[in-house]
């Protein structure tokens, strides 16, 4: 079963790990995901070294279907964003050792 890691749960972690304030911490990740979020509205592709990229795609326009009824409808084209983890994540992911959600979820 999976679990759901929230912001809150890194920030608690982040500050334990570093023995900052989780204030500072909590400041310290709003700063950096305002600034990741900035830099894809812009049309930048953002690199987290060792972690993975960030970057912002386009979707055609396309029909779709409403799997209850089967009524067909357009979805309209948009921009999403797309996650490319780094090799050194994907060799994480594939080792499986030791998860970040065993140590997130403990509280202080």
């Amino acid at each position: 079963m999976s679990k759901t890691i929230t912001r809150a749960m890194l920030t608690d972690a982040a500050a334990r790990r570093t023995g900052l304030s989780r204030a500072d911490v909590a400041a310290i990740g709003d700063s950096m995901f305002a600034l990741m979020g900035e830099a894809l509205t812009a049309g930048e592709n953002v690199k987290l070294t060792a972690f993975g990229s960030l970057q912002v795609r386009a979707r055609a326009k396309r029909i779709g279907r409403n799997p209850r009824t089967g009524e067909e409808h357009e979805i309209s084209s948009r921009h999403t964003v797309v996650f490319t983890p780094s090799a050194q994540l994907r060799e994480a992911l594939l080792a499986a050792g030791p998860t970040l959600s065993d140590e997130v979820g403990k509280r202080a």
